[in-house]
Formats: structure tokens, sequence, C-alpha cells
């Protein structure tokens, strides 16, 4: 136990730091692919279903290897498993083996359905570091798993949505409704715009569906889903899944709806996003790989949130006018003190949220 908090208090201590040098040096501007003399590449990258580049999960992922990395001086390597959406264990192992092969000292892998391969290859490769994001402990020295509590910055949405006025809510996710980080961002938000609700005496409507999303990728079906959404009175529409992002602004472009961006802040990728549902990937997988290389590595696992400044939302980008940044600042300190309680059961919940709610109606869309 007195390991896990001495890591809680370092993460919370170099987050900050981390993010100044996010804003100081922008990872877009950091190439993706480097070339290494002797065919080795320090530290990995295996990529979860989806794109590397899909301006959410993948892509922050990857920007915190790039920027410790470059910092560093160490050369690194992106892989994505063969088959793409529809890769297997064997792929995502195939994958991880050939990074260790070529010499990474640590691999960093994305996404919970990464765990089987994972297991196999950390016991393969003892020697190696692997870093597993959106992960848990598999009981092994070389593995790390880092959660994050993204019931606390979808409620955080929810609740900052409702206050701004917005009465007529969606929320489209990826993974079809096995995702537990997907399905914390969905209850969390819920959760919140119930809240706000609540206590302005209003009710709030809320659309939800896991329909077109189990692959995080675009497509012409999930736009046609949501542009109907926007058509029949929906305001603003929860992006959460990766490259599903695509069609949803697509769809709030032609409508003029809103989004609500997830794990990065996504209001520069479209004009349509009004807030986004920050977890701290980039710093986190920038402070795990850090560890293998200042001699600080601990196996285990660690579930990062408010408490530790590693879930919230983009105060630099604010654009509500309703809700302010000093009452998000508020909220955010009195669920940090466990003054307001944001539920997590997401093995227990109902993964289409249905509820009872005391002030939403949620309709789950198939």
């Amino acid at each position: 136990m007195k390991k896990f908090l001495a890591l809680f208090l370092a993460l919370a201590l170099c987050l900050g730091a981390v993010s100044a040098l996010a804003e100081s040096v922008n990872p877009a501007d950091i190439e993706d692919t480097v070339t290494s003399a002797d065919g080795t590449y320090d530290v990995a990258f295996v990529t979860d279903i989806g794109q590397l580049k899909d301006k959410s999960f993948n892509e922050g992922t990857w920007n915190g290897v790039k920027l410790y990395a470059a910092e560093n001086g160490l050369t690194y390597k992106y892989y994505q498993p063969a088959n793409g959406n529809q890769a297997t264990d064997d792929d995502r192992y195939d994958a991880m083996a050939a990074a260790a092969k070529a010499g990474a000292k640590v691999i960093v892998v994305a996404g919970f359905m990464q765990g089987t391969a994972l297991e196999k290859a950390a016991k393969e490769f003892p020697e190696v570091k692997f870093v597993f994001i959106d992960g848990w402990s598999l009981g092994l020295d070389n593995v790390i798993g880092v959660a994050f509590k993204e019931e606390q910055c979808g409620y955080f949405a929810g609740y900052a949505v409702v206050k701004e006025g917005f009465t007529k809510l969606g929320f489209s996710g990826g993974g079809g409704g096995t995702n537990p980080a997907c399905m914390r961002y969905g209850y969390g938000f819920i959760q919140g715009a119930n809240k706000a609700a609540e206590e302005m005496g209003s009710n709030v409507e809320i659309k939800f569906t896991w329909a077109y999303g189990a692959n995080f990728a675009p497509s012409a079906e999930l736009q046609t889903l949501i542009s109907g959404w926007y058509e029949t009175g929906t305001e603003v529409v929860f992006a959460c899944g990766g490259s599903i992002f695509d069609s949803i602004t697509a769809a709030a472009s032609a409508n003029d709806g809103a989004v609500i961006g997830v794990d990065v802040d996504q209001s520069y990728q479209s004009e349509t996003v009004i807030i986004s549902a920050l977890k701290g990937i980039t710093e986190g997988t920038y402070q795990m790989v850090a560890k293998v290389f200042d001699g600080t590595w601990e196996g285990g696992a660690v579930s990062l949130g408010v408490s530790e400044n590693a879930v919230g939302l983009p105060v630099e980008t604010w654009s509500l006018e309703n809700y302010s940044v000093e009452e998000y600042e508020a909220l955010k300190a009195a669920v940090a003190a466990g003054e307001v309680e944001i539920d997590d059961a997401a093995a227990e919940y109902d993964p289409n949220a249905k509820g009872p709610w005391s002030n939403a109606t949620v309709d789950y869309v198939e």
C-alpha cells in the first residue's frame, strides 16, 4: 500500500510539470517516425483498435511516448496490430513481441482489449517493462496498469452542459457497451446531468447509444443516426469513442449542433466542441515511461482521478457562458474532498444506463 501511495503522490506532483511541457512542445511537431542507426528502439507503443491519429485515446497516449522520448534523446516506434479493427489477441501479442525483439526497454499498450496478449508478452519478456493504459494489475513486476476515473470527468461534463442550459443531450459511446472506460464516462455523464437538473428544478432528456461505435471508427451509419438526433431536438452529444468523433462532429456541423469531446481537449479539432471530458493520458504515459529510465519503476496498478489532477475539464479553452470556471473549480474541489459522491460501479450498473434517475429520462437507442 505504501508504494502505491508514493506513486500517487509522485504523479500528483509531476502531472502539472508534464502539462507545462506539453504546452511548450506541440506533440504534432514531433515526428511519428524516427530512424534508428542500429534498428533498435528504446520506447514502443502498441495501439488500441482505431487509428493512431484518432485525435483522442491512441493519439493522446502516443503523444506521451513521443514527448518523453524526444525530451530525453530516445528512439521510439509505434506498432499497430495486424488486421486493424479486427485484430485478435495473437495480432496484439505479435506486435508486442516485435517491439520487444526490436530492443524496447518499455512498451506502452493502450486499451483494455490488450490484457490477454499483454500477460503472455510480459511473461515471455520479463526484462521489458509494460505500461498498460486503461488497464489493471496483472500481478507481474514488469507491468503497471494505469486506469482513470472517467466517471468523474464524465460527471463534470454532464453537469456543465446542463448548467449551461442544455436539456436535450446525447451520448454515443465506443466499444459496443463493453469498454470499461467508455462505460464509466457515460455513467458519470448521466449522473452529472441528472444532478445539475435536480439543482435547477428541471428535467433533461438523454439519448444513449453504443450503436456503430464498436470499432471506434467513423461511419456513415453513425453520422446518419446522430444527424437524426440533432434534427429531432438533441442539442449536444458526448462523442465518447476515438474516431467516432469525426462522424459526430460532421453531423453536428450539418445541423448546427454541439459536441462534447473526450480524453483530450478536442475543441482544437472542431468548432462544434463546446467542452471536453479530459483524462491525463499524455501526462500519465509520460510519467510511467519516465519511471523506467529514472529507476523508480514499480509494478502494480493505479487509478487516477481528480485528487491526482488527472481528470477534469479544459479551463484554458473554456467557452461556456452560463457556467463559469469558478463554479467548475468549486465542484472539482468538492469531489476531491469527498463532499460529492460519484458512483463508479462499472461492473454492476446497466450498461444502457436506464436508471432510474430523478431528473433525467434516458432513451436507450439500439
